[in-house]
């Protein structure tokens, strides 16, 4: 989402760190840019101001402009300020009461209101081992209650059974009996919707409200329709008192003013956000994290506990003990494709490597991407059993079947082939390297039997640990330097940070082999 404003604002601030010295002057023109970039990515008038002021104050002082190195010194105080501006420390749901806790969800029509109900539900029941009972108060909508009955059979929780004719709050008062009864942990309230807000709606809203006493009143609002979600925010947080805001839609390419101005404008900070359409593409919100994300300096932490959420440990620890002895055949390549997928695509996890966003523009150019990696799995799908296993016994005719079947080419399986054997060759030679290079990357990914010795489990830690490990694997640090000869396999003209050698989840250190890019995109 934050993609274009990311560019500018590390395109201003790469120029400041450019320079030796800097001048009052010098940081005045760079916040002049800044300005104008937070205010064409949407941003309240009123929060651009108060960034701008609070950056100038913090950057014009002898003690920066003297320093060593003061252009990194006003990046980590954009960075700093940036973080104030989306709200410090990041909030989850807080369900400190008495069961069940009511959960009041309220938001415009097409908002993404009720899929966010049912994936908070399906959130609240897999992490928190919470009981959880919905209902939907939506009376007027044709079949809203049926569509969040259909969802709650898809995530796996219950719904209030529906009963025609009954009123918002009947319904309300029903579903808060019910819980009781049930002995639900939670009960959510899907509200209705309008287009457009007006008294009608409110008035509802804060009749449900009174009759349940909610613990949490939840906006969902749609991060793409920028400084209207805000005005939103701003109107039920006037009339029925809200405690924290969802973002949906944050997958998408709006500019993400809405984002940086929701918790500046409001107050409110905002607990979730919405990163796709399945029902488990839902993230907490660490204000540090996007705003280290925004300057280009990556998220390893998110990374890690991305990883350790989607990767299978068992069959993870079996394809790191083949890659240990030398032995990578296709249908290991096909798996380690298909857990980059789910981590997000190629795009979504160098996007939290820090320093690749150079890297990330140049694979783009080069054709290398999610497209391609679907042509290889595609591919691979149309051999046989025998064939993945042993890729020798692909000669012209099993190669012209196997094309014809995955829509390719004879010559695009060529090169699949080739890539396969450079990476099976990297593999082999990284478990040999001392210290096991293949098993302590493989570890901090769940390839090699868990995260690093010595690193906590970042779905253990609080608030502040995951900070401070967010701090030690930044920018520049916690990933092992690049071997000799570089990173194996690139396109030409690609060229990761100085120092650098990410390792890619689910690729066993790297992409070896990339520079065939088979699959589409002109090889640089």
């Amino acid at each position: 989402m934050f993609g274009t404003l990311s560019d500018r604002l590390s395109g201003i601030l790469s120029g400041l760190t450019r320079r030796g010295s800097l001048t009052e002057e010098d940081v005045n023109a760079a916040l002049r840019e800044v300005r104008r970039a937070l205010l064409e990515a949407d941003v309240a008038l009123e929060v651009v101001r108060s960034f701008t002021d609070k950056v100038r104050e913090r950057a014009v002082g002898a003690e920066v402009l003297k320093s060593v190195t003061p252009g990194q010194q006003v990046i980590k105080i954009v960075n700093d300020v940036l973080i104030e501006t989306l709200g410090g420390e990041g909030e989850s749901i807080n369900l400190d009461a008495v069961p069940p806790v009511p959960v009041l969800m309220v938001g415009l029509q097409g908002s993404g209101k009720t899929t966010s109900t049912a994936k908070i539900a399906k959130r609240l029941t897999d992490r928190n081992r919470k009981k959880v009972l919905m209902a939907s108060l939506d009376t007027r909508r044709p079949a809203a209650m049926e569509q969040l009955a259909v969802l709650g059979q898809q995530v796996g929780v219950q719904t209030l059974p529906i009963v025609a004719g009954q009123s918002a709050v009947q319904i309300a008062r029903r579903a808060i009996e019910a819980g009781r009864l049930g002995g639900f942990d939670v009960v959510m309230l899907d509200t209705a919707g309008r287009v457009t807000l007006d008294d009608t709606l409110m008035e509802e809203v804060a009749q449900v409200k009174a009759a349940t006493n909610p613990h949490e009143v939840l906006l969902v609002a749609d991060a793409l329709t920028g400084q209207d979600a805000v005005n939103t925010a701003r109107a039920f947080d006037a009339r029925v008192g809200l405690t924290g805001i969802v973002l949906t839609r944050m997958d998408g390419d709006s500019r993400g003013g809405a984002a940086l101005s929701m918790r500046a404008v409001t107050g409110k900070p905002i607990k979730l956000v919405g990163i796709g359409e399945k029902v488990d593409e839902l993230d907490d919100f660490h204000p540090s994290r996007v705003a280290n994300r925004i300057l280009g300096m990556g998220d390893i932490v998110s990374l890690v506990e991305k990883a350790a959420q989607t990767i299978d440990a068992a069959q993870a620890q079996a394809t790191a003990q083949r890659m240990a002895k030398g032995q990578f055949d296709l249908s290991d390549m096909r798996a380690q494709l298909q857990q980059m997928e789910k981590m997000g695509g190629l795009g979504g996890v160098m996007s939290m490597l820090p320093g690749m966003k150079q890297a990330q523009s140049q694979l783009t150019n080069a054709g290398v991407g999610d497209k391609m990696f679907k042509s290889m799995i595609a591919a691979i799908d149309s051999m046989t059993p025998a064939e993945r296993k042993n890729p020798d016994l692909l000669k012209n005719s099993r190669k012209k079947r196997i094309a014809a079947g995955s829509g390719t080419t004879a010559e695009q399986i060529n090169k699949l082939l080739k890539m396969h054997r450079g990476m099976a060759d990297a593999m082999k030679m990284m478990s040999k390297q001392k210290g096991g290079m293949l098993g302590k990357l493989g570890g901090m990914f769940g390839l090699g039997g868990g995260l690093p010795a010595g690193m906590p489990d970042p779905s253990k830690m609080d608030p502040a640990q995951l900070a401070e490990l967010q701090k030690q694997l930044g920018a520049g640090g916690g990933l092992p330097p690049l071997p000799p000869g570089g990173f194996p396999g690139l396109p030409k003209g690609v060229t990761p940070p100085a120092g650098m050698m990410p390792k890619l989840p689910g690729l066993g250190g790297g992409l070896p082999g990339l520079g065939g890019n088979p699959f589409g995109g002109k090889k640089k």
